[in-house]
């Protein structure tokens, strides 16, 4: 087995170079390369039967990419062979005894080990990664989420095993199987667990090619890694489902509080059960909508992966096939993560609208409160004019007092001059000229300070 040759970044580089050179007045795209490269970063393998092959699909969720290098780069010096660089997706390599083919995509990375040539005992007895070293393998950063082993047969030139010797081989679990590419291989598989702790699969070349057959075994590894990162979704979903249930449930209540009012419920206390839901609600949100949406995607690559298996429809003796398996067992699955995510959708639309209504009560209410101050503020204020009117009135005799007092002292000091005036006569004229004066000089400083409270109030309602 060995793998096609992959174009480097020394002749992208001298590419751009040249175009470079042929177009020196155009700029050229910083990521033109880099997009170039990508539709070959992980090319297919050719598979020279027969072979075995050993897969481990590692959970890492976007962490451990130095840890994984450095391990690689380990494992490279070990059997001194050429290192992958820090920036490559994916590496493949001849360790002698073993082919190791790695792969790092957004939450996980895949390792494939390769055995080349005839098996040497019973199938599944000794497998690929048996050859590679085992203090190596334990050190694979992340959590093992598939781990399956692959044989590759070809029965061109000899009779394929019978459906009951096959059965041995996968311990008389129930056989799934498959005829792809309109039946030039025959594959047979349990996806069930088995006592190695490996899940298994059986290829058989009836005529295909070392190319196509390398193309047909990486949708399968593909086909069985993403069916199961497709199903982490599940048990995330079945633990949501019961408690978006009672929230569900809580939040009817809480609405038909809102909706009756006569019920006498405080308002503030729903709005503290609604701010809770609501806390609860994006607490599951931020738990759940990237596993859900990344489960509703890998079944979507797991789809078109049956689609271009171009697997025959009809049973094997009896057995169903992959397409019917996958759509059977992991559909439902996947809808079930489907519904739960939008079930948290439509909770957290329905906990937002419950909130703006109540809000919106409350803020009614807090206006109708408004409004019975400013009643009781205007009666305060009628209250206070009147008040102030009488003080006023009080003010002016009060004034007017005084004032004719020292009139009458004024007229008996120039009496005692020698003026000749009636001082009684005298003060009792100059008594309505005061209060008359007095009067009119309490109006106007009224009117004044009225005229600039107007004037505030109108640069105030002119400003807002």
């Amino acid at each position: 087995m060995h793998e096609p040759k992959t174009v480097s970044m020394t002749s992208f580089e001298s590419s751009a170079a040249a175009l470079r050179q042929s177009l020196p007045n155009l700029a050229v795209h910083p990521l033109r390369d880099e997009l170039y490269n990508e539709l070959h970063s992980r090319p297919y393998q050719v598979v020279a039967m027969p072979a075995q092959m050993t897969h481990i699909a590692v959970l890492h969720g976007g962490q451990y990419k130095e840890a994984e290098h450095q391990l690689l780069t380990a494992l490279c010096e070990q059997y001194q062979v050429t290192g992958p660089t820090t920036t490559m997706p994916c590496f493949y390599q001849d360790f002698g005894l073993f082919e190791l083919r790695w792969e790092r995509h957004n939450e996980f990375s895949g390792y494939t080990f390769i055995r080349k040539g005839e098996l040497k005992s019973e199938p599944f007895q000794r497998n690929a990664i048996d050859y590679a070293p085992k203090e190596w393998i334990d050190r694979l950063p992340g959590q093992v989420v598939a781990a399956f082993h692959v044989l590759i047969e070809d029965v061109r030139d000899a009779d394929e095993p019978a459906v009951e010797q096959v059965a041995n081989y996968f311990e008389k679990l129930r056989l799934v199987g498959s005829q792809p590419a309109n039946g030039k291989a025959m594959v047979w598989t349990t996806f069930r667990l088995h006592s190695d702790g490996y899940g298994r699969f059986m290829i058989y070349n009836r005529g295909l090619s070392e190319s196509q057959l390398g193309r047909l075994t990486q949708r399968f590894v593909e086909l069985e890694t993403y069916r199961l990162m497709a199903s982490l979704g599940l048990p995330l979903a079945r633990e949501l489902s019961p408690q978006l249930s009672q929230l569900e449930l809580e939040l009817k209540q809480v609405t038909d509080d809102v909706a009756t009012p006569e019920r006498g419920s405080d308002d503030r206390t729903l709005m503290i059960k609604l701010s809770k839901m609501a806390a609860q609600v994006e607490a599951f949100r931020a738990r759940a909508s990237y596993r859900f949406s990344a489960s509703i995607a890998y079944h979507g690559v797991v789809q078109q992966r049956l689609d271009v298996l171009r697997e025959r429809e009809r049973e094997v003796a009896g057995h169903l096939t992959l397409n019917e398996f996958l759509v059977r067992r992991l559909t439902p699955a996947v809808r079930t993560c489907e519904v739960v995510n939008k079930r948290l959708e439509d909770l957290s639309t329905r906990v937002d609208r419950a909130s703006r209504l109540l809000r919106t009560r409350i803020q009614l209410a807090v206006e109708q409160q408004n409004q019975s101050l400013l009643g009781a503020l205007n009666r305060r204020s009628r209250i206070q004019l009147r008040m102030q009117q009488t003080v006023e009135g009080l003010s002016v005799a009060a004034i007017s007092y005084y004032l004719v007092s020292l009139a009458k002292l004024g007229f008996e000091s120039l009496y005692e001059l020698g003026v000749p005036l009636n001082k009684s006569l005298a003060t009792g004229m100059a008594i309505p000229l005061v209060v008359g004066l007095v009067w009119w000089g309490t109006r106007r400083i009224h009117h004044h300070f009225n005229s600039l409270d107007r004037g505030a109030q109108a640069r105030a309602a002119a400003e807002e």
